[in-house]
């Protein structure tokens, strides 16, 4: 599947969030925080459906590096409203704005073949601005 640039309409995320690179993200924490989301999910009240969504949050930087830099990494699920969410969740507001969407194919193992596509198309991105 290629990378495609949709518009969104503005809607809110709520789950976990962490900063780490990609190395660290992969070798379990992003295993273990998807864990803790599902086994929590009866507690959101105004989830809209059952979908999880992986948010990564990423500098503008030039120099960024996502093998050695950290950046945001969100699990979490589309709500209605972000009101009344766990204590230890957050909740992102996404903007109606375009972005970048892909779909990896293939064994967790292999997400580095997919961060590298996109990564290496990044020109492509930096036209949403």
């Amino acid at each position: 599947m290629e990378a495609k640039v949709i518009t969104l309409p503005a809607f809110y995320v709520v789950g976990y969030q962490v900063e780490a690179d990609v190395a660290a993200f992969e070798s379990g924490l992003g295993k273990q925080t998807y864990q803790t989301l599902t086994a929590g999910r009866d507690q959101l009240l105004n989830k809209l459906n059952d979908h999880v969504i992986l948010m990564q949050l990423y500098p503008l930087t030039p120099e960024f590096d996502p093998q050695a830099d950290r950046f945001v990494h969100m699990l979490g699920y589309a709500v209605s409203h972000p009101d009344e969410i766990p204590l230890d969740m957050v909740s992102h507001a996404v903007p109606e704005s375009r972005y970048v969407t892909y779909t990896h194919k293939g064994l967790e193992s292999e997400i580095s073949r997919s961060y590298d596509y996109l990564y290496n198309e990044i020109e492509m991105f930096i036209a949403l601005k």
